[in-house]
């Protein structure tokens, strides 16, 4: 599989310069892009760890002697193609905060306590459907110093590997109904409103477990039509 990476077009993906998003101005590339022919090695390797990818790293409650706290939800859904099929084998990972709204990173020092029996990071391998399942912990908002009183809205970000170098996408997963979505330059840099909702999974309840976990549904579709905004900076 050679995921192609999508084309920035008016409204679907994020612009590599957002305004509101300030981190994005240094970000940003200042002049006109130089377009690289790939190489061999590039389009065709290294592998980036589907072989080594184990049963449970899908599990991010069980990677530590205790439990995690807060809440346990199932993540779920289908890597797609344009024309809605199944993309196969497929390296999905994800990170994110912890349920307080904390990251295990060296960077992160939001005033919020760490959790010892929670990473925030795992991955898993699409099957011969291009389904993926998750078990981890909700995570929690967390303050950013973009602007006044900013607060992310929960989120864990979802990065898609083929087998080659140039064949990564990066997105983020958000929860239906979010007080902060309004508030989100993120969020917001995707223009199209009906493309910034393909961000926001979908509560599932006849996948929920119950007394244990609920369930929310997100597709990644790799590109087209129905294209999951993807990050382009």
């Amino acid at each position: 599989m050679t995921l192609i990476y999508p084309l920035a077009s008016t409204g679907v993906h994020p612009a590599r310069l957002s305004p509101a998003y300030r981190s994005a101005l240094k970000r940003s590339p200042s002049r006109p892009l130089i377009p690289i022919r790939h190489t061999l090695s590039e389009l065709t390797g290294p592998v980036y760890g589907h072989e080594t990818v184990r049963e449970h790293d899908n599990d991010l409650t069980i990677q530590a002697k205790g439990e995690p706290l807060g809440e346990r939800i199932i993540v779920h859904g289908h890597v797609l193609d344009e024309d809605g099929r199944g993309v196969p084998n497929t390296l999905v990972e994800l990170w994110q905060a912890n349920a307080c709204g904390r990251y295990v990173h060296v960077v992160d020092q939001h005033p919020a306590p760490l959790d010892p029996n929670f990473t925030g990071a795992g991955r898993t391998q699409s099957d011969a459907s291009g389904y993926y399942k998750f078990i981890t912990i909700k995570p929690g908002a967390y303050p950013w110093g973009n602007h006044h009183n900013a607060w992310r809205p929960a989120h864990i970000h979802f990065s898609v590997f083929g087998h080659s170098f140039v064949s990564r996408l990066v997105t983020q997963m958000y929860f239906p109904g979010d007080p902060l979505f309004p508030f989100d330059p993120i969020f917001n840099s995707v223009t199209d409103e009906k493309a910034r909702m393909r961000m926001v999974s979908s509560f599932d309840l006849e996948n929920t477990k119950p007394e244990w976990a609920l369930c929310y549904r997100f597709d990644i579709v790799l590109r087209g039509r129905s294209a999951t905004p993807m990050e382009t900076k």
